[in-house]
Parts: structure tokens; sequence; C-alpha cells
């Protein structure tokens, strides 16, 4: 765009700009790209701040899980995001996904592999590399606790199955399940997961303490070992 050209955000109709509209019409009005334009305050000497938050958003295809995982090279490749306004778009996108683990607190029965899902797809569902978790749940179903156990790398990570029972022995477990993602998005376990599985399963009985499910955690899908009958 020339720069003759540009209109200033302050130019802008006032029911345009963001922090006006949000005023006359309500937050809900505005698009995620001009939530992302407030925060960031100004754009570059060719666009507006909402002009260059829809073209990032573009980038990852308008999707705010995806802008999550990126770190501050990935903002830097668009002229005008300096380290502290990649910083603060950073900031607001982990109080949301804190704020979605929060709201997990209220499920604390678990019934059925779904249940497992939201509390876990918050944790889980925009981090770059493997983790492994348990949660420890008591005899009527109620969750003890989440405990991350291990972080891997993209393809991977070492579980202990010591640890595993040592956590649910010290929280008096009676029941757990395990679970971690797949930063691919491929929901379907591999052969080292399946293999870790019948071991963990194994030792449950030896320990008499019930493994319930297995889950892995993808951006929008899972796969439960529990539901496709391998446990």
């Amino acid at each position: 765009m020339n720069e003759t050209t540009k209109l200033n955000i302050t130019q802008w109709a006032e029911e345009d700009r963001p922090r006006e509209k949000m005023m006359m019409k309500g937050i809900a009005s505005l698009s995620d790209a001009e939530l992302l334009a407030i925060l960031i305050g100004s754009g570059n000497r060719n666009e507006t701040a909402v002009e260059l938050m829809r073209r990032m958003l573009i980038t990852c295809e308008n999707n705010l899980n995806e802008l999550a995982r990126w770190n501050i090279n990935n903002y830097s490749e668009f002229k005008g995001m300096g380290p502290a306004k990649s910083i603060t778009i950073m900031a607001a996108l982990e109080i949301g996904r804190r704020r979605n683990m929060q709201a997990t607190k209220d499920r604390t029965q678990i019934t059925c592999s779904k249940d497992i899902f939201r509390i876990f797809h918050p944790l889980l569902c925009d981090i770059a590399l493997e983790e492994f978790w348990i949660l420890l749940i008591n005899q009527s179903g109620k969750v003890i606790d989440k405990v991350r156990l291990s972080t891997g790398g993209i393809a991977g990570t070492f579980v202990d199955i010591r640890l595993i029972f040592r956590e649910a022995l010290l929280k008096h477990a009676t029941q757990l399940a395990v679970v971690h993602n797949h930063p691919s998005g491929n929901r379907n376990p591999s052969q080292e997961d399946k293999n870790l599985t019948l071991r963990i399963a194994k030792a449950s009985e030896t320990m008499n303490i019930r493994l319930i499910d297995h889950v892995i955690i993808c951006e929008d899908s899972y796969y439960s070992f529990a539901d496709e009958g391998v446990l």
C-alpha cells in the first residue's frame, strides 16, 4: 500500500476504530484482528494495526491456537512487530489458555474419555513439544490431582513408569489415567505409545491401581485407548 494513500487509524470512521467500536457495540462485535490490534496499539509505516493483524492471522489460517504456538522469531517476520508487541500478544494468548484451565476446575468427576480431554486440552492443545501427564483419581471417580511427569521433543518424551505409581501412591489414588499430546496433529498412537500403554497397564495390575485410559491430545481431537477397546 502506498504510504501517501494509507489512512491512519485515527482517520477511520469512529465506528471502525477498534476501541471506539468496542465502546459503542460491545467487545463481541470485534474481530480477532481488531482485538489483537488493540493490544499492539500501532502498525507500521504501510499498515494500520488492524491491517497488520489481519495479514498475520491469514498466515496462521485465522487460527488463534496456531498463533499461540508462535515465538518471538515468528512475529519478527512482520514489519512493525518488535519484542514488546510480540510479548504482549503472547501474554494475552497465555492468559486465555490459563482461563480455560481454571474453567475445568468444576469438572472433577471422570466418567468418560471426554472428561479427561476437557481437562487436558487447554494444557496441551497448542504446545510445540510432547508432554506426559497423569490424572490421579479416587475410588468415586473424583480428580485428586494432575501431574506433569516429563517434557520431551517434537516426536516423543521419556516416561519412567515408576514415577507414575510413586505419584499415585503418594496421593492415595485408586485409579489413574495417563495423557500426552501429539504436536504433529496426528491423533493415532505410535507403536511406542501402544507398548508404553501395555507396560503401564501391566504395572497397574501389580500395584492394584486401575488404569482407566490413555488419552492422546491434539489441537481439535483426541484418541482414547479405552474407547478403542485397547484397555
